[in-house]
């Protein structure tokens, strides 16, 4: 199985493209981001990551995808940004292929390392050893991005739990 994790953001999206064998374990295919020119205006740049997504479908074919759910705390402008680009990638993962899940940042969290308040230090280095890597992913969104695909790997046989409905 080939899944797709998303880490939403307006400037940048992170993604992580797992493979999944039989035995249940995963691989890195190919982890990334894409970022939507700064000079642009705001419809121009949710086109830039629906383009994107499109081109990672096109490219490596996921059966399902996983993406974080929405959280800020502070700046509520930078959230409501964050949204209207969370909505594009959900939109555009659905049309896709239709099998999308969600989980908050304890959620993956507790997946990875079994403790839902893990540092990022800490999730990088996770996601590092569970796939294999000789070093921690970078950008930091694409590490996020990966960590989203491996906790939907792990804990896809609860898939109705997280589904989007």
């Amino acid at each position: 199985m080939i899944i797709l994790g998303l880490d939403p953001g307006f400037g940048t999206m992170g993604y992580g493209v797992v493979e999944k064998d039989a035995r249940g374990n995963c691989s890195a295919v190919d982890y990334g981001v894409v970022k939507t020119p700064r000079d642009e205006n705001f419809a121009v740049r949710l086109c830039v990551l629906e383009e994107g997504v499109n081109k990672i479908f096109d490219k490596f074919h996921p059966d399902e995808a996983a993406m974080e759910e929405l959280f800020f705390s502070k700046n509520i402008t930078t959230g409501i940004a964050v949204a209207h680009a969370r909505g594009v990638m959900l939109l555009t993962c659905n049309k896709r292929c239709g099998r999308i899940f969600e989980y908050t940042p304890n959620q993956i969290k507790q997946a990875l390392t079994g403790y839902g308040a893990a540092d990022k230090g800490q999730m990088q280095r996770v996601v590092a050893s569970h796939l294999r890597l000789s070093s921690i992913p970078r950008p930091d969104d694409a590490a996020d991005a990966l960590a989203v695909a491996l906790c939907h790997a792990f804990t896809s046989r609860f898939a109705g739990m997280f589904g989007v409905r």
